[in-house]
């Protein structure tokens, strides 16, 4: 993460930037152009502060509602925080948005011509985790992600002069799939939020019940059920991954970085033996430089 932008944040927003570090993907990595970092950086800024509304999970001591403008006695309502974000954000457009990483993230949206559409998806899908707490279908979790994933990816195209129909088409499927696997990590945590991710279709095939997935260990129709899903995963990064060999330079390795990490991902899960109940599975170092080192192989051959 760069220096530029933290400047100008508080300690809230400095902590929610931190946690780039504990994403299952490379961030804004020290090889790409100081602008495109700190570019990367404002959105996830964004982007983390969003789902950290949504999750509860802001920083302490009330300064985020209080950037926001929203009364301390409903500094705790999810709903009204996301409606003042909302807020703020039309402002990053038309005026002066107040909260210190709306305000970091104004040079991005002029500099890159970005659009609302994208920052209001993200804002869309934690009004609905909200409100929406079970998946009765895939292509119903398959919507939630169009919201909650895609306009990530999509960003980053904007932010980097790439994006083509086509690419954001591969985009979306690396974008989804990396939404699924951030699922499959978090099942027991989820839980604990009264939230499942995992299609209630596919629950009743493999005969799992909301209280096998709240043992402390995972039995073996739970295994069978994260072996599924993390199957359609890897499908969807393979899917995406050739959006890899159609840029160049070092926004290729960034986007290895992304489909790599997922696939480093899923590998934890499967060396868990698909068990994530017992705590969510963390891809290593050297599985990430391996998946990396196979996506930009493939990505060189079909380039």
């Amino acid at each position: 993460m760069t220096e530029t932008r933290q400047a100008r944040t508080d300690a809230a927003s400095r902590a929610t930037l931190g946690k780039a570090a504990d994403e299952n993907f490379p961030v804004a990595p020290f090889f790409l152009p100081r602008a495109w970092r700190d570019d990367l950086m404002a959105v996830y800024g964004f982007a983390r502060l969003v789902d950290d509304i949504g999750d509860g999970d802001l920083a302490p001591g009330g300064a985020d509602a209080r950037h926001l403008g929203v009364d301390p006695a409903a500094a705790d309502d999810r709903l009204v925080l996301l409606d003042a974000l909302e807020t703020d954000l039309r402002r990053v457009f038309d005026s002066t948005p107040h909260h210190p990483l709306l305000r970091a993230l104004q040079p991005t949206v002029r500099r890159c011509g970005l659009t609302p559409e994208p920052f209001l998806g993200l804002i869309a899908a934690n009004r609905q985790d909200q409100l929406v707490r079970r998946y009765k279908t895939y292509e119903d979790l398959l919507a939630y992600c169009e919201l909650s994933a895609n306009p990530v990816g999509r960003l980053v195209l904007a932010i980097t002069g790439t994006d083509t129909p086509e690419r954001i088409r591969r985009s979306d499927e690396i974008c989804t799939a990396l939404q699924i696997v951030e699922h499959l990590q978090d099942v027991a945590e989820d839980l604990a939020r009264d939230r499942i991710y995992l299609p209630a279709e596919d629950l009743t095939r493999f005969h799992v019940t909301e209280r096998d997935l709240a043992a402390p260990t995972a039995g073996a129709s739970v295994r069978a059920l994260i072996a599924f899903e993390a199957e359609r995963a890897r499908t969807l990064l393979h899917a995406g991954a050739p959006l890899v060999g159609s840029v160049h330079g070092r926004l290729r390795l960034l986007l290895a970085g992304f489909t790599a990490g997922g696939l480093a991902a899923l590998d934890a899960v499967t060396d868990a033996g698909y068990d994530v109940l017992a705590g969510p599975p963390k891809s290593t170092k050297p599985s990430l430089m391996r998946q990396a080192g196979a996506v930009l192989l493939r990505a060189r051959r079909e380039g």
